[in-house]
């Protein structure tokens, strides 16, 4: 009988052994879930900073081309009004210039 209850009692302990291990282990998985779940958090945040960034420059940028867009079309309209001959040989040497890029 007394080795029977040496035995219940070391199978008892493994056991409390065992639980308390899968217990931290369990404990340590948790803290490593948060800890992904905070970076991935931090980098998602990162990302969407960088877009709204990247989306302003674009609305920047292209409010910057409209302007010169118009004011290309005021030059143009003004040149055509003042000398309408010299804007026309201009725009006749630009497209034998881009032609011959073109062609090239």
């Amino acid at each position: 009988m007394p080795q029977t209850m040496s035995t219940s009692r070391h199978d008892r302990s493994f056991q409390d052994a065992a639980s308390n291990r899968g217990a931290a282990i369990a404990e340590k998985a948790s803290e490593l879930a948060d800890k992904t779940g905070e970076t991935i958090d931090n980098a998602v945040d990162t990302a969407a900073s960088s877009a709204r960034s990247l989306a302003e420059q674009g609305r920047d940028a292209s409010q910057r081309v409209n302007e010169v867009a118009g004011n290309m079309k005021t030059a143009v309209d003004k040149s055509l009004s003042d000398q309408p001959m010299t804007t026309l040989a201009i725009a006749a040497a630009l497209g034998f210039v881009l032609g011959a890029v073109w062609k090239s």
